[in-house]
């Protein structure tokens, strides 16, 4: 062969150097393109030409060219046809299938898989269900559970399906949380509260005290039954004019007779466990006790006279236990809390003084006598009198010229004596359940109204209700307990990337206000972690989760699309970590 009839190559060379006089080494490369041809029988090289002067990525050019690689532009290697948001419902299935949830909503198919997206829409982005129908398509949820062309009607009839199921799936919940084993206190807590309704056509919507500001709006009444620590168990929706105690009624029935359980105890506020309702108790075969709190009245009561409850008691404790004929078979766990004593004498003082200020222009007009008459004075200070709701402080005098305000003082010292004061009741026995364990218990309600806070604004936006048919009201209520418990577990689990407290230190003092441990104090100062990344909030976690995409990417030359995650970060990274799983491609 000739000289000019071998192919040409690249050759890279590379020469150890030598360590000049201030100690450094000094190593030495160089590229050069090669023809390789035979000479008789001998192969021999010639250089075409010396490439060392090129940049290496215009060598690696070269030789990826004529190694017969097809050379394109960066921008147009690969095409992304296709991203969508992907690391913040991957996150909420994850946790989901950890926890059980798919088996645990019933059997598979296309019913549970529409409740399941509806359970992890709700903890991920909470909306109406026409919203959260198309929401699915621009997330990787739809596709990959297969809901992404659902229509309204599979929604409405996925919640029937889930409804029918309320009493398996809770029953189920409860044996893992409030059975024997895992609960060894035999203690659930229970707490009423309610939401407001759009349209007036429900039959469970009815005026009644609305513990969200609503008045004369229909609502509806839910209670959550949960374990100690707050997980919910169970919900239960009411007509929206129900009392604390006939929700309490029918919570106990469920837990005897759907849940099996025969010893429990029940922990509620004091409109909640009544008199009647501890004597309807008492008439139970199972063994059902109780943890509530006296109302202000049974308090002054104890205190009056020579009652079993003086101030003295107090002068080297916050707690003490007590007797009374009129609670017989029950202990009294009388608890002072100065911090609340200062708080509510404060806060007395501040609307007292609101009102006066109020008064103090009514009063100026009729001496002026712009204003006259009895009715009319009447009318006037009663609009100021109802708006701080301080009118049993007050004395008022009032004549067709005259008007004449002064404070109650008498009234307000004996009021002020209960600031700070509680007593909680219950007939558990002392070597059962000690004093302070009983104050802790009754103080645990906190998780309960932790948790609707979770539902009703934090998280889930349960609030307000746009359904019309009962079940429909019950199935939107249950998707919202389901998505709380699921958002239970996460919160717990994300703690180290949020700004929850991880480790919140036991109180020596149960009447003691609760306290945040150093780490979390730091937390909050310092803004970011040992590792530069930086603290965020549960929804802000979620909202960062989302900016993990799923891309679908086809390479030039091909027709075929591979699906590709992003990059993720340290925070996505961490959060999958604490979840136990790997960032899944897909949710299924």
């Amino acid at each position: 062969m000739t000289r000019n009839g071998g192919k040409v190559h690249v050759v890279r060379v590379s020469k150890t150097g030598y360590v000049d006089k201030q100690g450094r080494r000094k190593d030495y490369s160089s590229a050069y393109l090669r023809r390789t041809y035979r000479d008789g029988g001998t192969v021999k090289n010639e250089t075409v030409a010396n490439l060392s002067a090129l940049p290496d990525h215009v060598i690696d050019w070269i030789d990826a060219g004529l190694k017969g690689q097809q050379l394109v532009p960066a921008g147009q290697a690969v095409t992304i046809t296709g991203s969508l948001p992907h690391g913040h419902v991957a996150a909420a299935a994850a946790m989901a299938k950890k926890l059980g949830l798919p088996a645990l909503l019933g059997p598979a198919g296309p019913q549970r898989d529409l409740a399941l997206a509806l359970i992890i829409s709700r903890v991920v982005k909470p909306g109406s269900k026409l919203s959260t129908l198309t929401w699915w398509g621009d997330t990787t949820l739809g596709g990959d559970l297969g809901v992404a062309g659902a229509s309204t009607d599979d929604i409405y009839a996925a919640m029937d399906w889930l409804e029918d199921r309320q009493d398996a799936i809770e029953a189920e919940l409860a044996r893992r949380h409030l059975g024997p084993e895992p609960n060894p206190a035999r203690m659930a807590l229970f707490d009423l509260t309610s939401a407001w309704m759009e349209g007036r056509c429900c039959p469970l919507a009815a005026r009644g005290y609305s513990r969200d500001g609503k008045k004369g709006r229909l609502q509806i009444e839910y209670g959550l039954l949960t374990d100690p620590a707050g997980r919910p168990v169970a919900v239960r929706v009411f007509p929206g004019n129900t009392g604390d105690p006939a929700a309490l009624t029918a919570i106990v029935d469920v837990v005897r007779e759907k849940f099996g359980l025969a010893k429990m105890v029940m922990v509620g506020d004091r409109g909640m466990i009544t008199s009647a309702r501890i004597a309807a108790l008492a008439k139970l075969e199972e063994d059902y006790a109780w943890i509530t709190a006296l109302r202000a009245p049974a308090i002054k009561k104890l205190m009056a006279g020579d009652g079993p409850l003086q101030l003295s008691l107090f002068d080297q404790q916050d707690l003490a236990e007590i007797t009374s004929p009129d609670f017989p078979g029950e202990r009294l766990v009388a608890c002072r809390n100065p911090h609340l004593a200062a708080d509510r004498a404060r806060t007395r003082e501040e609307l007292l003084a609101a009102t006066e200020k109020l008064l103090a222009p009514v009063i100026a007009r009729v001496q002026a006598g712009k204003l006259a008459g009895a009715g009319p004075i009447g009318v006037e200070v009663g609009k100021v009198i109802s708006k701080y709701k301080t009118g049993k402080h007050f004395a008022i005098t009032i004549t067709d010229t005259t008007l004449a305000v002064e404070r109650r003082q008498d009234q307000i010292n004996e009021e002020a004596a209960l600031d700070g004061f509680y007593v909680l009741r219950t007939p558990i026995p002392a070597d059962e359940l000690d004093g302070a364990s009983v104050v802790t218990a009754y103080k645990n309600l906190k998780y309960v109204e932790r948790d609707f806070r979770h539902i009703k604004s934090d998280d889930l936006d349960l609030r307000p209700v746009f359904h019309r048919l009962e079940e429909r009201v019950r199935a939107h209520v249950l998707i919202c307990m389901l998505a709380c418990y699921l958002t239970w577990h996460l919160r717990r689990a994300w703690a180290p990337l949020t700004f929850t407290d991880e480790n919140p230190p036991a109180p020596d003092n149960p009447v003691a206000p609760a306290r945040r441990s150093a780490a979390a104090q730091a937390k909050a100062s310092y803004q970011y972690d040992p590792a530069g990344q930086p603290y965020r909030s549960f929804r802000g976690l979620l909202e960062h989760l989302a900016t993990l995409t799923r891309n679908q990417v086809r390479f030039t030359g091909t027709q075929v699309t591979v699906p590709m995650l992003t990059e993720p970060t340290g925070t996505q990274r961490q959060a999958f970590q604490l979840i136990g799983t790997a960032i899944p491609l897909t949710l299924t």
